[in-house]
C-alpha cells in the first residue's frame, strides 16, 4: 500500500507483488471537507486509511517523508495528515517505509526532479494501466 497523504486529500494504490512483478489492485482517494476542523479531517483520513486496510488486506505501506513547505502552516497540516495516515497503518500491525520525495521519482521515473505527470505516465506503464 502506497500513500501519499494531505490535509485535503490522502491518495492510495494497492498493488500485489508476484515475485518481481507488480500488478495493480486498486487506488483512490479519502477526501476530507476543507471546510471542516482539522481534527474531524484528521479523524476522516484516519478511518480512511483503516478501510482501505480492512478492504484490501496489504501486508506492508509506503509513504513519502515530509519535505519543506515554504508556507509553515501548510507542513504543519501535512505533517499532522501524514501521522493520521501512518497511524492508521500502525495500527493495523503494518510495517512502513519512508522514503524522500526525490527518491520515488528517480525510482518510478528515472530522475529525481520528475513532474506529476511523468511520474503518472511511467506508473501506469509499468503497470500496465
Amino acid at each position: 500500500m502506497g500513500i501519499d497523504p494531505g490535509s485535503r486529500i490522502t491518495g492510495y494504490g494497492i498493488i500485489d507483488m508476484e515475485g518481481s512483478r507488480s500488478r495493480y489492485v486498486a487506488s483512490g482517494c479519502i477526501q476530507t471537507a476543507s471546510d471542516r476542523p482539522l481534527p474531524e479531517r484528521l479523524r476522516t483520513i484516519f478511518a480512511g486509511v483503516t478501510s482501505v486496510i480492512c478492504e484490501y488486506q496489504p501486508v506492508e505501506a509506503a509513504a513519502e517523508q515530509v519535505f519543506m513547505h515554504r508556507n509553515p502552516d501548510s507542513a504543519l497540516k501535512l505533517g499532522q495528515a501524514r501521522g493520521a495516515a501512518l497511524c492508521a497503518v500502525v495500527m493495523a500491525g503494518l510495517p512502513v517505509s519512508e522514503y524522500a520525495p526525490r527518491a520515488i521519482k528517480q525510482a518510478v521515473a528515472g530522475g529525481g526532479a520528475a513532474d506529476k505527470n511523468q511520474v503518472q505516465r511511467m506508473v501506469a506503464l509499468l503497470l500496465n494501466l
